[in-house]
C-alpha cells in the first residue's frame, strides 16, 4: 500500500498495512490496542500501535508519546513474549509520573502477535468501505472476523477484544470559504477524510490537497456511500444551496447533518424545510446553528466550535448510542 492509501484510509490503515508487510519479510511484530482508559486518557480506547520487533519501529500511537518507549523496551527484549497479554500502565502513581502520563491517567492495553492473514480482511473492509467487526479471544489469541451487528464500535471485556474496521470517518462540507477551510484543517487532524462541494465556479478553496466537486449538492450527497460514517455540513450561506444538501441529507441517514447561520435564520430554515415537505422527525436531526456554544465569533473560533459538535456526536456513535 503507498502513502496515499493511508492518507486516504486512516490510521487504523496505516498501522494494519505496516503490520503485513513486516510479516510479510519475515519480521515478528505486534499489535497494540488501547484496551481501557481512566482519568485524562492521551489516546481514547481501540487506539493501535504496530511494533517491529528487531528494530523497535513504531507506527500508531496509544499514548501519545508517554509509553511507547517503556513499551518497545519491554517488547524487543522479550518481555511481552506470551501474547495475547495485557499490559497496564497508570496503576502506579509513581510509574503514571515516571512516565509523564496526565494526572490521574491510567491506560490498559492488549498486546498481540496476529497473523497477516487475519489482518487481511480488515484492510479489504476498510479499502472497499464496509464495516466489519474483528474479535479476539484474549486467552487464545484467536482472531476472527464478523459482520457488523450494530455493537458499539469498540468494546473489551475479561475475555474478547472487539474493534470495527471500516471506512474512514468522512466530512463534506457544502459550500467553500474561510469558515469551510478551518474547519478542513481541524478535521483533517481528527482523523475525517474531507471534501468539499460548491456549484458557484467564482467560490473556492485555499486547500489544494482537498478534493472539490461542482457538481449539484443534492446530486452529490444522493450517490454518497457509508452514510452512517459520513457528517454534511452546510456553510454556503446561500439557502438555495444550503437548502438543496440539507433536505438530500436529512432523507438518508447520516450520522451527523449542520448548517451554519443565527438562531433566527435556522428557525427560518426549518421552516422552509417544514414547506417543501421534509417532516419534524427529519428535520429533529438538523444541528442548526451548527456548533457547540463556546461564544466563538472569528472563522478559526467558529471552526473549533463546528469540530467540537462534530467530536461529541461522533463519540456517540462509537458508544453505539
Amino acid at each position: 500500500m503507498t502513502g496515499d492509501d493511508n492518507a486516504r484510509y486512516g490510521s487504523d490503515f496505516e498501522v494494519l498495512s505496516a503490520l503485513t508487510e513486516w510479516s510479510s519479510q519475515g519480521d515478528r511484530c505486534a499489535l497494540v490496542t488501547v484496551a481501557k482508559t481512566w482519568g485524562s486518557s492521551p489516546r481514547p480506547a481501540g487506539s493501535l500501535l504496530a511494533i517491529r520487533q528487531r528494530d523497535g519501529l513504531m507506527v500508531g500511537s496509544v499514548s501519545g508519546g508517554c509509553v511507547e518507549a517503556d513499551l518497545v523496551e519491554r517488547y524487543t527484549s522479550g518481555q511481552l513474549a506470551d501474547c495475547p497479554t495485557t499490559v497496564d500502565y497508570g496503576a502506579d502513581p509513581d510509574s503514571a509520573t515516571r512516565l509523564g502520563l496526565p494526572c490521574g491517567a491510567r491506560l490498559e492495553l492488549v498486546v498481540e502477535e496476529p497473523a497477516a492473514e487475519t489482518l487481511h480482511p480488515a484492510l479489504e473492509a476498510i479499502a472497499a468501505g464496509r464495516l466489519i467487526q474483528r474479535r479476539v479471544c484474549l486467552n487464545s489469541g484467536d482472531a476472527q472476523i464478523h459482520p457488523v451487528d450494530g455493537a458499539a464500535v469498540f468494546s473489551c471485556t475479561d475475555s474478547i477484544l472487539s474493534k470495527q474496521f471500516g471506512p474512514q470517518w468522512r466530512l463534506l462540507i457544502v459550500g467553500v470559504g474561510q469558515i469551510a477551510d478551518y474547519v478542513a484543517r481541524i478535521a483533517m487532524t481528527l482523523d475525517f477524510r474531507v471534501s468539499m462541494c460548491d456549484p458557484r465556479s467564482d467560490f473556492d478553496t485555499a486547500l489544494p490537497t482537498i478534493e472539490l466537486s461542482r457538481q449539484m449538492p443534492d446530486d452529490l450527497i444522493r450517490d454518497l456511500g457509508q452514510q452512517q460514517r459520513t457528517a454534511v455540513l452546510a456553510l454556503a450561506h446561500d439557502p438555495k444551496v444550503d437548502d438543496l444538501a440539507i433536505i438530500a441529507a436529512l432523507e438518508a441517514e447520516f450520522f451527523f447533518v449542520g448548517a451554519l447561520g443565527s438562531r433566527r435564520n435556522a428557525a427560518e430554515r426549518r421552516e422552509r424545510l417544514r414547506s417543501l415537505g421534509i417532516d419534524d422527525q427529519q428535520i429533529a436531526r438538523l444541528r442548526a446553528p451548527v456548533g457547540i456554544d463556546i461564544g466563538s465569533h472569528t472563522p478559526p473560533e467558529i471552526a473549533v466550535a463546528i469540530a467540537a459538535d462534530l467530536i461529541v456526536t461522533r463519540h456517540r456513535v462509537e458508544a453505539g448510542q
